[in-house]
């Protein structure tokens, strides 16, 4: 029989992929809060899937660091601390600093294009007060500046940190961290120290575009846990 060449197959996701997204997300957003108990057979009739693919769900999350599974007792998500942001931003500045070296000699005039392209996107953002999408804008930066490194493991491991670093923005702030227009500056330099193969000042403007707002968001948990304004 002649097969039709404009058929595209339809995107199938199994319930366990479902339910694994749909769970990570609300754990991230803060949905559902550090401690939380999950009770597999309330979020299995929430999400209209059996027990089972929700059971594989929490595995995987627990994987992830995201949730605590205690067998014969009960799931909780996990507790995060306030001081564990100070690793996961010194951790990330690290795999980032590594990824920028190791692109400056591989990305293509393209990729620079893109990167300039989002770091005016992201300055806008900033100048139109809407820090979310600022926020999601410099992830796809970092993230294209990763891609562009071609090391797999700094992208899993890169992948994995920012998960636990979005739950602090989401769940301990009232407003997530301030953008400033430092950011975007140092992304221009940033850009500017790969387009030259400049790879010792593209690294440490990575670490400075990281770390800095590391203290920045630290000092506004601190202030929030001391009822400070």
């Amino acid at each position: 029989m002649p097969i039709p060449t404009n058929y595209s197959p339809p995107l199938r996701v199994s319930a366990k992929e479902r339910a694994f997204s749909q769970i990570q997300r609300w754990i991230i957003d803060g949905t559902l809060q550090p401690g939380e108990k999950l009770v597999d057979a309330e979020l299995a009739e929430v999400l209209g899937v059996s027990r089972t693919p929700i059971r594989e769900a929490l595995q995987l999350l627990e994987v992830q660091g995201l949730v605590e599974m205690h067998p014969g007792k009960d799931t909780r998500v996990n507790i995060i601390e306030k001081d564990d942001i100070l690793k996961m931003y010194s951790a990330l500045a690290s795999l980032h600093a590594l990824a920028v070296e190791t692109a400056t000699s591989l990305i293509t005039v393209e990729q620079i294009e893109l990167l300039k392209g989002l770091n005016a996107d992201f300055a806008a953002a900033i100048a139109h007060g809407q820090p979310y999408q600022a926020m999601e804008i410099d992830e796809q930066f970092h993230n294209l500046i990763v891609e562009a490194s071609d090391n797999p493991y700094v992208a899993s491991f890169s992948s994995s940190l920012q998960i636990h670093i979005r739950r602090f923005k989401y769940v301990f702030l009232a407003q997530p961290i301030s953008a400033t227009v430092a950011s975007a500056e140092e992304h221009t330099q940033m850009i500017k120290a790969m387009e030259t193969g400049d790879m010792a000042s593209a690294s440490a403007i990575m670490k400075q575009n990281l770390l800095r707002p590391m203290h920045e968001l630290y000092e506004m948990i601190n202030k929030e846990s001391r009822g400070e304004q």
